[in-house]
């Protein structure tokens, strides 16, 4: 593997190269109503100590995450006058810049990340693991993202960022960066800074398997529909509700299934992806119609962190070659099959 990346490496110098264009996968159920309660429990609980949720061994050091929000704020930022193509990137580059050096001159030599703990098969935590570890694809990229940054896949200290929050955590200095199934959109490129895409879905419904709803369309007509607060899919329902009642927003993505499950809600609107998760861990609710959106999900860090994104672009383009089917064969191919690869990165310049 290193000498792949040195050889790949020497290619971008010369300007060469761009990994095998992917596609979009769909995902299908399995039982577990009472590993996903739990999940909800401990989301409860721990967005209470947000600032000091770890794994993975200690806490950041006091104050690192802002030494880096201030470098990153010192350094220019490119404002983009259109917005055509939200999920291009910076080029990458596997030079060091200020706000890694940064990071790596803290006391505790780890990064800080946003993720989910309760969205099954994506980030996760394991109840029959030691302490609960986390677990999932979110979670398998943000390791290898902490090897090759700072040599250990374990220098990396997680925290459970609620999907509503997950912008300002990143603004507030509270984390380096979001691996959170956060989709890439022209609004939030305006307030963070995004990798290239690491993974396609698009927004689709979620529902009881004896429901009359057939999609995102008419049959939500008179229908209460639940959706995660600063969320793609509130967005999409704040401008086509199909006359549904849409006034139910929550926090978590993963509080709009409890809902569900307590008949407080008939429907389910958030990625399709994560509705697949959660119609694994619930074998009496189901996906229904198709997706009706591509999105594409990304690396989220500060606005000016610009080496930062490159860093984590380098990584991503030995990942979707050496990491990205290993992962994704462990935790998603059971229900997507196995013909899915990465999409194929895009460049700003």
């Amino acid at each position: 593997m290193r000498a792949r990346r040195e050889a790949r490496a020497r290619a971008r110098e010369d300007g060469a190269g761009a990994p095998p264009r992917g596609g979009v996968a769909r995902l299908r159920g399995w039982g577990g109503v009472a590993t996903m309660a739990l999940a909800c429990l401990l989301a409860t609980a721990l967005v209470l100590v947000l600032p000091r949720l770890s794994d993975g061994g200690g806490t950041a050091a006091a104050g690192g995450s802002q030494d880096v929000r201030r470098m990153a704020q010192a350094a220019p930022t490119r404002v983009e006058k259109e917005c055509r193509t939200p999920e291009a990137s910076l080029r990458p580059s596997p030079e060091d810049g200020p706000v890694l050096e940064a990071i790596k001159k803290r006391k505790v030599r780890k990064l800080v990340v946003g993720v989910d703990q309760n969205s099954y098969r994506w980030g996760y935590r394991d109840p029959n693991k030691e302490r609960g570890r986390l677990e999932g694809f979110d979670i398998d990229l943000a390791r290898e993202i902490a090897e090759r940054l700072l040599g250990d896949r374990n220098a990396v200290v997680f925290r459970a960022i609620p999907t509503s929050q997950r912008i300002s955590a990143i603004q507030n200095g509270q984390v380096d960066m979001v691996v959170r199934t956060m989709t890439i959109n022209c609004e939030r490129v305006d307030q963070v800074a995004f990798s290239t895409a690491y993974f396609e879905t698009g927004q689709q419904i979620l529902a009881p398997r004896s429901s009359d709803i057939t999609g995102y369309d008419t049959s939500l007509r008179g229908k209460r529909v639940c959706s995660a607060e600063g969320s793609i899919a509130l967005e999409a329902l704040e401008k086509e509700d199909f006359g549904a009642d849409i006034r139910t927003t929550v926090p978590n993505q993963l509080d709009c299934l409890v809902r569900l499950q307590l008949g407080e809600v008939d429907a389910v609107l958030t990625d399709g992806a994560l509705a697949a998760g959660q119609a694994a861990q619930d074998p009496t609710v189901e996906l229904k119609g198709k997706p009706f959106t591509r999105e594409y999900y990304g690396v989220a860090m500060m606005k000016g962190a610009d080496d930062l994104v490159r860093r984590v672009n380098d990584v991503l383009e030995d990942y979707r070659e050496d990491g990205w089917k290993q992962s994704y064969d462990r935790w998603l191919a059971a229900g997507l099959g196995g013909d899915a690869r990465p999409p194929k990165p895009k460049y700003k310049d």
